[in-house]
């Protein structure tokens, strides 16, 4: 049966939107899908499932989270394959000049005037890399420290979650 990782967007912040990974997988399980694990508790988790669709897996997950928690929880899948082309992208990617390397993953591949549009916001050696339906922020020193989008990317991207270079890397290690 497949496997695929969901990427939850938007959780565990402030205290409204509280949704412990225990939860998460309790609700995943609920939904009938099988064989779920968590990794750390900024909402990642793999799954197996016989349903090919990933907008159907989304919606199917998004409507179980809504119903555990009572708010939405926008969240993005991507089939192991993909995650792992991700990291090997994010592997590519990567030098030791940067000073931080964060990933948004996104619901659907942008369009080439989001693609233009992103690309037109690198500056001062920060840049962004759109490959599919992930964008790499490969940041030098000096960007905003605690800030993951000082280029202002994810307003061009559409439905998106932010996880950093070690995150994706070891999920994909993990679970692809």
């Amino acid at each position: 049966m497949p496997s695929y990782v969901a990427f939850l967007r938007a959780i565990n912040l402030g205290a409204n939107r509280k949704f412990p990974k225990d939860d998460i997988r309790s609700a995943v399980e609920s939904a009938g899908f099988t064989d779920v694990e968590t990794h750390i508790n900024t909402g990642n988790v793999r799954l197996s499932t016989a349903m090919r669709s990933r907008e159907r897996i989304e919606a199917k997950l998004e409507a179980a989270f809504l119903t555990d928690r009572g708010f939405e929880v926008p969240t993005i899948v991507f089939s192991t394959t993909e995650l792992a082309a991700v990291a090997r992208d994010a592997e590519e990617l990567t030098s030791p000049e940067l000073a931080r390397h964060y990933i948004w993953l996104l619901k659907q591949e942008p369009d080439a005037d989001a693609v233009e549009a992103v690309h037109a916001l690198d500056k001062g050696g920060h840049r962004a890399v759109i490959r599919g339906r992930a964008c790499h922020l490969l940041l030098v020193e000096g960007y905003q420290d605690g800030v993951a989008d000082p280029l202002r990317t994810e307003k061009f991207l559409g439905v998106a979650t932010n996880r950093n270079f070690n995150v994706v890397t070891t999920l994909a290690r993990k679970w692809c």
